[in-house]
């Protein structure tokens, strides 16, 4: 069975990625008690179900710290288990909940909106280390339904390098493991008037960054310094790791070196490509 174990917390988009699952081919439930996960297993494998996915979050906090063990046990009968974590900052979840007037799932008459997301990233902040964690503040709808496709397709027994370029306008992303910033070491193609309204897969973006000696050299740096490390991460047996690379709007001298350091990489490792401020 390959069985998905989604988390998060409140606003950070668990039934757009539960919906993107369930188009994937997965037989999907919402918020269900940790001690119930073996029998929905067996139940859905009775019905020729070989994919699960199965959201539960703070409102089950009862039974969530036995999520370890009950994965552990899963593992062991066979099941391929991947725990996904969705994470947003406190400014996108306050703006979420204020759009969409729905109160937050742990607010107590009297408690005011901040106070209930301290309290439960409180109550989740273990489960996000031992999830593949994913940063949902800048995206769009579209784009997590995409990152989460993307994500269930990857092999569990090989580690999954995702590089991710972002803009530092919108804000470092929660997920990264490793940052680089490419703003003081590659000019920007944003004051060229001809290459502003391109981004970084625009062959005329690409001829100027290619012209830069100092992108090259910053590529070379960043993939010497990954080959160096990246096997002790395999050693840890981490499921991913998230290379976040940087510039000042995300859309030019980041999307050309994450395109440039996935393709460098896509022979040796599971390579994961994603633009977070490129929207569709």
């Amino acid at each position: 069975m390959h069985l998905v174990l989604l988390s998060g917390v409140s606003g950070s988009g668990k039934s757009v990625a539960l919906k993107a699952l369930e188009d994937a081919g997965y037989f999907c439930v919402d918020n269900l008690p940790a001690d119930l996960i073996g029998p929905l297993a067996d139940y859905a494998l009775g019905l020729g179900e070989p994919k699960v996915a199965i959201s539960a979050d703070a409102r089950s906090r009862e039974s969530l710290g036995r999520l370890p063990a009950i994965v552990e046990k899963e593992r062991a009968r066979g099941s391929e288990v991947r725990v996904i974590f969705l994470d947003a900052s406190d400014e996108s979840l306050l703006r979420r909940f204020a759009e969409t007037r729905r109160p937050h799932p742990l607010a107590r008459e009297g408690q005011a909106l901040p106070a209930a997301i301290a309290e439960e990233r409180g109550v989740l902040a273990w489960l996000a280390e031992i999830g593949q964690r994913i940063d949902t503040s800048m995206l769009t709808p579209s784009q997590l339904r995409g990152w989460i496709q993307d994500l269930v397709v990857t092999d569990l027994t090989r580690l999954a390098l995702c590089f991710e370029s972002f803009g530092f306008k919108g804000g470092v992303p929660l997920d990264a493991d490793f940052v680089f910033d490419a703003r003081c070491v590659v000019p920007n193609p944003h004051y060229d008037p001809r290459l502003r309204p391109q981004t970084g897969h625009d062959p005329e973006v690409i001829a100027f960054l290619e012209r830069e000696t100092q992108a090259g050299i910053y590529i070379e740096d960043i993939q010497r310094f990954l080959q160096r490390w990246l096997p002790r991460f395999m050693l840890e047996q981490r499921a991913s790791l998230t290379v976040a690379i940087g510039c000042t709007g995300g859309r030019h001298r980041s999307v050309y070196i994450a395109d440039q350091l996935a393709e460098r990489f896509a022979s040796d490792y599971q390579v994961v490509l994603r633009h977070r401020d490129l929207k569709d």
